[in-house]
């Protein structure tokens, strides 16, 4: 069982600790949440960063909204990543589901799940090296990975599933507990099939975690409830935050025994000690 981290956003000046500790340790990937109307830092200039200060660890946007982006310039960033961090780079890409990101970046929140998919195929074909559009030549550098970085959707309606099967290589859930996560992921598989693709999806399962004392875990909490407060379901969303080594472990094993590949620890907790703390917890 594959096991990342989740970067977390209130201080980006500790990310490179973060980085470093979790290149040396067990962790697989490195995650980071993609906002425009929030504190966080920007995805795709922060792995850059990241890329340079590591050496092993997979480097993941979870998920970057896609629709938010100019499709010819993600092309040649998440390619520029991807050759420049040797292929450790995974796209998590997705729609997102806040208004006032659309709002802040001009764009159509309506036409959203349109737009991203008019952006795969561009994606595509510009990291196989053709043509970007009728008079418009190829767009470089080429990615270190054949064909583009691995991709992975994020999301819970029905169209991820289709999203998955005709343009990734898996998909993310996040922040569902394991009923609910089987069938996302049964039905991403029954996609997959119908779509006639060879092997099968990855599937990755992200949880939200915080170890530590009372006063690390209301911190975490506290930045959760901020982060989802346009859902209206904050409060539920926080007090689904695994706090002790043994919820964890029992995560962990949980969307194990669901077929998933990855489950991704995405921390609330801005302490570089976390990394230590959540390798001794879930390995």
């Amino acid at each position: 069982m594959k096991i990342g981290l989740g970067l977390p956003v209130d201080d980006p000046s500790r990310l490179l600790s973060w980085a470093r500790r979790a290149d040396a340790g067990p962790f697989t990937t490195l995650g980071l949440l993609d906002r425009l109307v929030y504190g966080n830092p920007e995805p795709l200039v922060t792995l850059a960063l990241l890329a340079g200060a590591t050496t092993r660890i997979r480097l993941q946007t979870e998920v970057l909204i896609a629709p938010l982006h100019t499709t010819a310039l993600l092309a040649k960033q998440t390619a520029t990543l991807d050759r420049l961090s040797g292929g450790r780079f995974t796209l998590g890409i997705g729609v997102g589901g806040r208004e006032d990101d659309y709002l802040a970046a001009g764009a159509d929140p309506r036409r959203r799940g349109r737009r991203l998919d008019a952006q795969m195929a561009a994606l595509r074909r510009t990291w196989a090296g053709e043509d970007h559009s009728t008079g418009i030549g190829p767009i470089g550098p080429a990615p270190a990975t054949p064909g583009g970085p691995e991709v992975l959707f994020g999301g819970f309606a029905a169209a991820v599933t289709e999203r998955v099967a005709r343009w990734g290589d898996g998909f993310i859930g996040a922040g569902l507990p394991p009923r609910s996560m089987d069938r996302l992921f049964r039905d991403v598989e029954r996609a997959w099939a119908a779509h006639g693709r060879v092997g099968g999806p990855r599937l990755l399962a992200q949880v939200n975690v915080a170890l530590g004392t009372e006063a690390v875990v209301e911190e975490a909490r506290a930045g959760i409830g901020a982060y989802y407060a346009f859902t209206g379901h904050a409060a539920g969303i926080a007090a689904g935050l695994l706090t002790t080594e043994r919820a964890v472990r029992e995560a962990v094993a949980a969307f194990a025994a669901l077929g998933a590949d990855e489950v991704m620890l995405y921390c609330w907790s801005p302490d570089p000690d976390q990394v230590a703390r959540l390798a001794d917890a879930a390995f």
